[in-house]
């Protein structure tokens, strides 16, 4: 699975749970910032995996 599907999963679980936070489930919170955490993560690797494509390219150029 690539890094952008990743993200997109992960968002899916937060929303899921800060809906349910939102409710009132002070449960569903911790869950929520945990997604948060687990998104902030890909997407910096998602950044390096960028950053690294355009390092590529331009050592190709040359």
């Amino acid at each position: 699975m690539n890094l952008v599907q990743t993200l997109e999963q992960q968002l899916e679980a937060f929303k899921r749970e800060y809906e349910k936070f939102e409710r009132g489930n002070k449960s569903a919170g911790t869950r929520a910032r945990k997604a948060l955490q687990d998104i902030k993560r890909t997407c910096q690797d998602l950044r390096v995996s960028i950053q690294g494509s355009k390092k590529e390219d331009a050592s190709s150029e040359d």
